[in-house]
């Protein structure tokens, strides 16, 4: 899971026959599920002209519902499986949310449902996640690099099928910063603009794309992979404290927008934003706004201590895995991995920009000519360290550290508390 990622990925074409599902023969013997309660024929061994209904739910973002991604699939997967009179159920719950709707009622939960790979270790603990086995192992042994199938995996184990990568990137406003001023985050807030224009805009995510300011200047939580506890957070010497008193200076700065006070849609229709960070799932909102006028680029450089540092944005996967709690076990895992098969992730490319993590659908000529595409091979060659992925980091991160740019917005963390607040944080990350 190492930062050349999507270069390995997109780096030559596979001839592959892919086949979807999961045999009722594959042994399950974890928390994580038991595909060996299959019930009912797998749609590869139809024939028998008998028809059973099936009831399935599947949560998935806005973007597969109103771009018409799902409903194409799941019509098309009624065509491959006529041997199955199914009752769909689709509602809109995020990636990012997934695992806190999941554990609210595991039972209650999606048969199908689509997450981001940092929540795996919690799904798989609370044994909500099935793990795959079978043709579905296969497809995805077989069709993806290893650092994507890592995302994906715990304890050896695969619970999930990668459709693709979760990583951000900056967007910019052509008519109001060049190329020059993009390469830095200085550069950036130093640019002339009209009094109502932010120069940039900045946004958390609950912690993930505030981790790349910290990991950016070398800092890190339990090691440089993530997962040696021992080796405990960083965030509290010299050179976090410079971070954290340059977030200070940043967010509070009058050119600087703050995430939850206005939009970036709000912003752009206007030409009132010159950079922000997102990934590729916002691109076509974007694209539609801006026209010719969007810009795509790595994230930029910044300087908390006198030295020039690489930003440097988490890298995951989004994923798509099976309720161990489904009472159509069967029929869950091959739409599974019928959604995440080759075609339908370059469909999901065609109709919402979400590059494949398949190898051979991101080889597609139409994929490798695409700037999207290429922003995001740059992205992670030289500016994106590997999301932490262990239970201790999921179940406290995201909480301690999306608290810290809404305290420095509100005045709670300032410069004279700085370094009081970030022993707090470390030592709440790190308590036994």
């Amino acid at each position: 899971m190492k930062r050349k990622v999507l270069a390995m990925f997109l780096a030559g074409a596979m001839a592959l026959s892919l086949l979807a599902g999961c045999s009722s023969k594959d042994p399950t013997p974890t928390a994580g599920g038991n595909t060996g309660d299959n019930t009912g024929t797998s749609g590869d061994e139809g024939g028998s002209g008998e028809v059973t209904e099936v009831a399935l739910k599947v949560w998935c973002s806005s973007n597969q519902v109103e771009t018409g991604i799902m409903a194409e699939q799941q019509a098309a997967f009624e065509k491959e499986h006529p041997d199955w009179k199914i009752t769909w159920t689709t509602e809109i719950v995020g990636e990012d949310k997934c695992q806190e709707s999941v554990l609210k009622d595991v039972d209650a939960a999606a048969d199908v449902f689509m997450f981001a790979s940092d929540q795996l270790p919690d799904l798989v603990n609370a044994g909500a996640i099935a793990q795959l086995g079978g043709t579905t192992a296969d497809m995805v042994n077989t069709t993806m690099s290893e650092a994507v199938i890592d995302t994906a995996m715990s304890d050896g184990k695969l619970y999930a099928i990668p459709f693709t990568h979760n990583t951000f990137f900056m967007y910019y406003d052509k008519t109001l910063l060049n190329e020059d001023q993009i390469k830095s985050l200085e550069g950036i807030m130093a640019a002339e603009t009209a009094d109502n224009v932010y120069n940039f805009y900045f946004e958390s995510a609950g912690g993930w794309k505030l981790g790349c300011y910290y990991y950016g200047a070398g800092l890190s939580v339990f090691g440089p992979d993530g997962s040696d506890l021992a080796a405990g957070v960083d965030w509290n010497n010299a050179t976090g404290l410079a971070v954290t008193n340059y977030l200070i200076d940043l967010i509070n700065n009058p050119k600087c927008a703050f995430d939850g006070e206005i939009t970036v849609s709000e912003l752009i229709e206007s030409h009132r934003l010159g950079a922000w960070f997102d990934g590729s799932w916002n691109y076509e909102l974007y694209s539609a706004a801006l026209g010719d006028d969007l810009g795509m680029a790595v994230i930029p450089t910044f300087n908390p201590d006198g030295t020039d540092h690489q930003l440097l944005g988490f890298y995951g996967s989004k994923a798509i895995g099976v309720n161990a709690h489904s009472k159509n076990m069967a029929a869950a895992v091959q739409f599974a991995a019928f959604i995440g098969n080759e075609e339908n992730q370059l469909l999901r490319y065609e109709l919402s920009k979400q590059v494949p993590a398949n190898k051979t659908a991101g080889s597609n000529e139409k994929v490798m000519a695409d700037p999207l595409a290429t922003v995001l091979v740059n992205e992670s060659n030289t500016a994106s360290v590997a999301q932490p992925v262990n239970s201790v980091f999921s179940a406290r991160y995201w909480s301690y550290a999306g608290a810290i740019p809404t305290e420095i917005r509100s005045g709670e963390i300032t410069k004279d508390n700085a370094q009081e607040k970030l022993d707090a944080f470390v030592a709440a990350m790190t308590a036994e």
